[in-house]
């Protein structure tokens, strides 16, 4: 009886369309899959290792170890002599963002600290590259109870968001390619721009003229050079986008404003080299905030989101499922540098 049991069990597990990528995290994924897809449930007992790597013709060091960390999840559980167990229904979100930057883990830090510990958020990554974009999206279908995307503009994008069930699906930071039915957070990339420039109208007086850094390699939304062209235009202002990284030199009297942190480091040093003071003989204003920036020189004045409120709603999301529409705040925050 036993055997018929670990046969029909083990049915319910199957790795024939897991990803490239370590075994025993696709044993995790798939084990996973099949109690949120209510092919196991909450008391049933997990095939014996042996019959599991028997089954799937993986080793038995591959099964123990995803039951381990399965076990370390409070997802199953062991009882000395009998085995393993399913001990709870458990969600899993999947959290697609563009980039690893210091803004996106306090964003993370936010949702992660707000779910309760039976739901597992699994952050990954796309880089701006649309056949990555779509290959993790389809590999996540049918494995996670939500889905929170930070999208990118791409025709292929926005196929590959279509794929998922709107119901379970919140688009974040950019308010792009939103099905009907999804949820959204973002943030505005234009007239909170203009609030916050007009914000700080009085610095940039101190200046000649202004600069808006956009490198050849940004993603940023091109709703906030727009927002800065207006802006300088209504104001008197002489100004230039600047969007030839290699060719950036910082000059006297000019006050940056720049969607890339890589950029601000070439602006430290070059005014650092050229004996410029900051916040005085040149400017800047950085976007995002990140944990550091208060203390880069004396202080680099940014403009940003909140990104911990935005983590924390996201994770309202995942827990209530209730359906969300919501624009986060972006405002200015003053510093030396400006």
């Amino acid at each position: 009886m036993a055997q018929d049991r670990d046969e029909i069990l083990t049915n319910s597990i199957t790795l024939q369309n897991a990803p490239s990528g370590p075994k025993y995290k696709a044993l995790v994924d798939e084990i996973v899959a099949a109690i949120n897809g209510g092919r196991l449930h909450e008391g049933d007992p997990l095939p014996s290792v042996k019959s599991l790597s028997a089954q799937l013709s993986v080793s038995p060091e591959t099964v123990f170890k995803a039951y381990s960390i399965l076990k370390d999840q409070g997802t199953i559980q062991s009882v000395p002599s009998k085995g393993f167990y399913v001990a709870n229904q458990i969600e899993k979100v999947f959290v697609f963002l563009d980039t690893f930057k210091a803004y996106k883990e306090v964003l993370y830090d936010a949702l992660t600290k707000n779910l309760p510990k039976d739901i597992i958020a699994d952050v990954n990554f796309h880089h701006y590259k649309p056949e990555i974009f779509r290959k993790l999206i389809e590999e996540s279908l049918g494995k996670y109870t939500k889905w929170i995307i930070m999208p990118f503009k791409d025709n292929d994008v926005e196929e590959a968001i279509s794929l998922i069930d709107p119901n379970k699906l919140l688009i974040i930071d950019w308010n792009i390619y939103k099905p009907q039915g999804a949820s959204v957070i973002y943030q505005d990339f234009g007239q909170e721009l203009e609030k916050g420039l007009n914000s700080v109208l009085h610095l940039l007086k101190k200046y000649d003229e202004l600069h808006f850094l956009y490198p050849e390699y940004t993603q940023h939304p091109i709703a906030s050079v727009e927002t800065f062209e207006k802006f300088c235009e209504q104001q008197g202002f002489s100004y230039r986008v600047e969007t030839d990284s290699t060719q950036f030199k910082v000059q006297r009297g000019v006050a940056y404003l720049s969607v890339s942190d890589r950029m601000l480091g070439h602006f430290l040093q070059q005014s650092r080299d050229n004996k410029l003071k900051v916040g005085e003989d040149v400017g800047f204003i950085s976007y995002n905030e990140t944990p550091m920036k208060p203390f880069i020189d004396r202080g680099i004045t940014v403009f940003s989101t909140d990104f911990q409120l935005l983590g924390k709603k996201a994770a309202d999301f995942v827990v209530n499922g209730k359906h969300i529409e919501h624009c986060i705040p972006s405002r200015m925050i003053i510093r030396e540098s400006l």
